[in-house]
C-alpha cells in the first residue's frame, strides 16, 4: 500500500535510494522503496540503451545533423558551462562523432575559475569555436536580489533562465537546427522536485517575482517562455534537441578522469558547483532555509546507475556540503556582488519561505505538457 504525502507525516528514507520525505510529495511501497525508484525500474531502465544499440540510434542522428550542416560552418550548438555533463558531450560530438559544433556559453556574472578554465581548455583542446553571451550586470543583479527577496527555493532561476533563454534564441536567430545538452539518465535518473527547484522556464513566474521586487527594466537580459522554445522554436523554427549522453556509455567520474587526462580539466566538488552563486545557493542556502538538500536527487541518481552505493551517499549527505570558513566567504562575496550588505542578505536568509504556488505561474500548462511528454515516452523521468 502506497504511502501518501502528507504535511503531518512521520519521517521517512527510502530502502533503496537516500530520497526522503524532504520531498513532501515522495510515495512509498510496502518494501520503502519510493516512487523514484519505482520508476526508473518500471519506465527508464528497460528504454535506456547506452550500449551498441543506443551506439546505432545516435550515430544515425549524427549522420543527420551532419548532413543538415553541410556547407555551413557549424552543424550544432552546444551550450557550455564548464561542468562536466557540458564538457563531456563536446569533447564526443568533436572527437568521437565528428561533429562541428559551435560552443554557446552564457555569463551570468557567477562563473567559478575553474568553469572559466575547463572552457578554454575545451575550446583550445579541440579546436573549436566559442561564443560567449554576457547579461547585462545590473539586469542580472537586479532579478537575482529580486528572487532573494520573493523568498522562493529557486534561487537560480535568473541564472538558468538566462541559459536556456539565451541558448534557445541564439539557435533560433542564427537558423541552427540540432542542440547537443548534457542531459542525461545515468547522473539526472532522479530529477529534484519542483518545491525544491522550480521550472526556470516559468516566465511568467519569473516577471511576477521581478514586477514585484524588482527595480529596473529587463531590456537586455535574455528571456523565453515555455511555449516559445518548447512549440514555436519546435515546431515552427524545426530547432531539436539531442541528448548524446543517454546513448552512449556515461560514467561521471570516468568520464572527468578522461577530461582531466585529455585537456587539463579541473574537478569541481559536485554538480553544478562550477558556478559560484549555485555552490553557495546548493550547499547552504537551501539545506538551511528550506530543508532541502539536492544531493539527495543527485547522489540518488548514481546509486541507481551503479556509480556509488547506498551507504556511500548515506555517509556523504550526512556531512554539510559547506564548510564555515567557506561560507563566510561566500556571504561576504555574493552580498557584495548583489550590492547589499551581510547582514541585509542574513535578513533575507532568516525571512519567511515562500513557494512558487505564492507567485504567478504557468504550472498548469506545464503539467499538461509533461502528461503529453510521458505518454509519448519521450519524458520518462519522475517531474513534480
Amino acid at each position: 500500500m502506497a504511502t501518501p504525502a502528507s504535511s503531518a507525516r512521520s519521517y521517512q528514507i527510502c530502502t533503496n535510494c537516500i530520497m526522503d520525505t524532504s520531498d513532501s510529495l515522495i510515495v512509498f511501497d510496502g518494501d520503502g522503496r519510493c516512487d523514484y525508484c519505482n520508476n526508473y525500474y518500471t519506465n527508464i531502465l528497460p528504454n535506456w540503451h547506452p550500449d551498441e544499440r543506443g551506439e546505432c540510434e545516435i550515430m544515425s542522428q549524427v549522420e543527420q545533423i551532419k548532413r543538415e550542416g553541410k556547407g555551413r560552418d557549424h552543424d550544432c550548438l552546444i551550450g557550455l558551462s564548464g561542468g562536466v555533463d557540458s564538457s563531456y558531450v563536446t569533447y564526443i560530438a568533436k572527437e568521437k562523432f565528428g561533429l562541428r559544433p559551435l560552443l554557446y556559453h552564457v555569463d551570468a556574472g557567477w562563473n567559478s575559475q575553474q568553469a572559466v578554465n575547463n572552457i578554454e581548455k575545451l575550446v583550445d583542446g579541440l579546436d573549436l569555436d566559442l561564443f560567449t553571451e554576457v547579461v547585462d550586470w545590473p539586469e542580472m543583479r537586479d532579478l537575482q536580489l529580486a528572487f532573494f527577496k520573493a523568498n522562493v527555493p529557486h534561487l537560480d532561476t535568473p541564472q538558468d533562465h538566462a541559459f536556456f533563454a539565451g541558448l534557445y534564441n541564439f539557435a533560433a536567430k542564427n537558423k541552427v537546427k540540432y542542440i547537443l545538452t548534457g542531459a542525461n539518465y545515468s547522473t539526472e535518473c532522479v530529477r529534484e522536485p519542483l518545491e525544491w527547484h522550480y521550472h526556470a522556464s516559468d516566465l511568467r513566474q519569473l516577471k511576477d517575482i521581478h514586477r514585484q521586487f524588482g527595480t529596473r527594466p529587463l531590456k537586455k537580459f535574455p528571456l523565453a517562455g515555455i511555449l516559445r522554445f518548447k512549440v514555436w522554436y519546435r515546431f515552427a523554427k524545426g530547432v531539436r534537441v539531442v541528448k548524446p549522453l543517454n546513448y552512449v556509455p556515461y560514467r561521471k567520474e570516468d568520464a572527468m578522469q578522461e577530461l582531466v587526462d585529455r585537456f587539463g580539466w579541473q574537478r569541481y566538488a559536485h554538480k553544478h558547483y562550477e558556478s559560484r552563486f549555485t555552490r553557495f545557493y546548493e550547499s547552504y542556502w537551501l539545506p538551511t532555509k528550506f530543508g532541502y538538500d539536492k544531493r539527495r536527487a543527485h547522489f540518488s541518481s548514481l546509486v541507481l546507475t551503479g556509480q556509488m552505493t547506498r551507504e556511500e551517499a548515506l555517509q556523504k549527505v550526512a556531512v554539510p556540503a559547506y564548510d564555515p570558513e567557506t561560507i563566510i566567504q561566500d556571504f561576504e562575496y555574493i552580498a557584495t556582488k548583489l550590492g547589499i550588505t551581510t547582514s541585509e542578505l542574513r535578513a533575507l536568509h532568516d525571512a519567511p519561505k515562500k513557494t512558487f504556488r505564492d507567485y504567478k505561474n504557468d504550472m498548469a500548462i506545464m503539467d499538461l505538457g509533461a502528461k503529453v511528454l510521458r505518454l509519448a515516452g519521450v519524458q520518462r523521468a519522475i517531474v513534480r
